[in-house]
């Protein structure tokens, strides 16, 4: 991820995640707030994380233009704060996190806002937004507005508007275990072909037997290229072939296949052959539009075909 410029930190939150989800700024539900706010509160509608899904971490992005208009060398705080409410109806805010900026520093500016999202998720009807502070970094002078030193807003240019991701992956720590009967002491291929009345079949041709195939699946062919932005398509092979005794390694056949083969060869027309299916396969990141706002990085699993074996 070298071209992407990651540190170790993003490269480590991005392994563990099975899912990121990007949330676009909005201007909060509050009718003169667009004219009053002024840049300073933001607003994000999370109400479309999955459920069972652990936050691993969360990450405000804000855009920081160069504004010739301020004066030079100077440092600027941009404090952040939740928005919350009281039983009186006054407004009051948390304090989040601060991140250090000076004034001929263009580029994005990252602020962790893990516990914020953690608690929009638990307490859906608490997301009243977020809340954006700007000072001069001695605390000297008046507040300023975001924009006053080159934050840009919600209205801004689209792509360097404000936007929080977040890096999920699932909750439950159950996996399935794989149950294999294929032991060392027992090992069913140990069945000699010399010995066994079928040898007549073990000249079948090799290029028949169970492999993997390519496949490149194009996703305009499937007509979702509107809302998949990438990738615009991918290798995700297919299985085909015959599992014909003998059944030897390279065929990845489990055990009750190579018993179903042998019950096969006596009764043909009762049993039928194993069959050539997937053995292992893998994921793919899809980076995809949720809606008009948002957009989602997934990783589906089992994807692709990595090998083929008798089943």
């Amino acid at each position: 991820m070298e071209e992407f410029n990651l540190s170790d930190y993003d490269i480590n939150i991005i392994d563990q995640s099975d899912l990121i989800m990007t949330f676009g700024a909005h201007n909060p539900h509050s009718g003169n707030a667009s004219k009053t706010n002024r840049g300073k509160r933001i607003w994000f509608d999370v109400s479309e994380i999955p459920r069972g899904k652990h936050i691993i971490a969360a990450e405000l992005r804000l855009y920081k233009s160069l504004n010739k208009n301020v004066g030079f060398n100077k440092t600027y705080t941009i404090a952040l704060y939740r928005v919350a409410r009281i039983q009186n109806g006054r407004r009051i805010k948390h304090y989040i996190n601060s991140a250090n900026t000076t004034i001929d520093k263009e580029g994005w500016i990252t602020l962790n806002v893990s516990t914020v999202l953690d608690f929009w998720v638990k307490y859906p009807k608490e997301n009243h937004g977020l809340f954006l502070v700007i000072h001069n970094a001695d605390y000297t002078g008046h507040i300023m507005r975001p924009d006053d030193i080159g934050i840009v807003g919600v209205l801004g240019i689209p792509d360097k508007q404000p936007f929080m991701v977040g890096f999920f992956k699932n909750s439950g720590k159950r996996k399935k275990r794989e149950i294999t009967y294929r032991q060392k002491d027992h090992e069913f291929t140990s069945i000699n072909a010399r010995n066994n009345p079928y040898t007549d079949l073990i000249g079948q041709k090799k290029r028949n037997a169970c492999t993997i195939k390519t496949l490149y699946v194009n996703f305009k062919d499937l007509q979702w290229q509107d809302w998949i932005i990438v990738p615009e398509g991918y290798n995700a092979y297919y299985c085909s072939g015959e599992c014909n005794f003998p059944l030897n390694i390279h065929m990845n056949a489990t055990n009750h296949a190579i018993v179903q083969t042998l019950v096969h060869l006596k009764k043909p027309n009762e049993i039928p052959k194993p069959c050539c299916a997937p053995t292992k396969l893998s994921p793919i990141s899809v980076l995809y539009f949720l809606d008009d706002s948002n957009v989602v990085l997934k990783k589906y699993k089992n994807m692709v075909i990595n090998s083929c074996g008798c089943h």
